[in-house]
């Protein structure tokens, strides 16, 4: 597909998920309710942030991981409905401060909402794609994503921007789908599976190399975790592929189970 069909696609799902009154969960993670705890989010962490900004679109916690310290800047790419924003608000205070972008106009509505009602000072939401962030050279100590970069059709543009952005000796701390082996090329083309983020996955290795040759050092893989079956099976999106595709469970589990949730960090030179 082409560039600009995916970003249309990708607004158009992301928007229907933001205004539904619950939201079932792309990425190929499931709609169960503890999945959110299943991919690294302590109940502690859920039960800290408001409820709405928590839609089941993940697949890890990049702000467990990240290290973040107060008073640090950090940009979060794709941020949806604010979860990933608002725990990080809490760790970098009142002298730090959190940017969320997305390209979805829903889901700025549904997240500055959230702000207003969590009263987060040090949040703040900006309209914009990823692979053009809306943000100066040199901004952001950190940048985080959960689970949005493999929607990009432009991937080599979004490392190119993140590192942009960053200052000298930045940090990157990601949460990704990708892809263990090639899948169908009738799933590639699937608006359904771009929604649920396998289409647009890249396979591990392709993906890690994306990261170095933006420039980023230290490219590391934290964790990559395969996720449950049960969730796969179950998700409304791999549902709607299985229909459309006309496959069974166990070729569904088998296809969607060559996509794992990958954590990569990586850090930005001095020079």
């Amino acid at each position: 597909m082409k560039e600009e069909k995916v970003r249309k696609i990708v607004r158009k799902g992301y928007g229907k998920i933001a205004k539904a009154e619950k939201s079932s969960c792309c990425c190929g993670c499931g709609s169960m309710e503890n999945i959110s705890e299943q991919v690294g989010y302590s109940k502690e962490e859920l039960n800290s942030v408001p409820e709405d900004a928590n839609l089941n679109l993940g697949c890890g916690n990049p702000v467990a991981l990240a290290s973040l310290k107060e008073g640090e800047i950090v940009i979060d790419l794709g941020s949806g409905g604010g979860l990933d924003c608002f725990l990080a608000a809490k760790k970098v205070g009142n002298k730090g401060k959190v940017i969320g972008v997305d390209m979805t106009s829903e889901m700025l509505d549904k997240a500055r909402a959230n702000a207003r009602r969590g009263k987060y000072a040090n949040v703040e939401f900006r309209l914009g794609e990823i692979e053009n962030l809306p943000v100066a050279d040199n901004t952001a100590d950190v940048i985080i994503s959960n689970c949005v970069i493999n929607l990009s059709p432009n991937k080599p543009r979004v490392f190119a921007e993140a590192f942009r952005v960053l200052k000298p000796n930045g940090r990157l701390m990601i949460s990704d789908m990708v892809l263990l082996k090639e899948i169908p090329q009738a799933i590639m083309r699937n608006v359904a599976a771009y929604i649920g983020c396998v289409a647009g996955a890249e396979k591990k290795n392709t993906y890690l190399n994306l990261i170095k040759q933006a420039g980023f050092q230290n490219v590391q893989v934290i964790e990559e975790t395969q996720l449950p079956y049960e969730a796969l099976v179950s998700d409304e999106t791999a549902q709607q592929i299985m229909k459309e595709l006309k496959v069974t469970k166990a070729k569904a589990a088998e296809l969607f189970g060559s996509a794992i949730s990958l954590k990569v960090s990586a850090v930005k030179p001095k020079n």
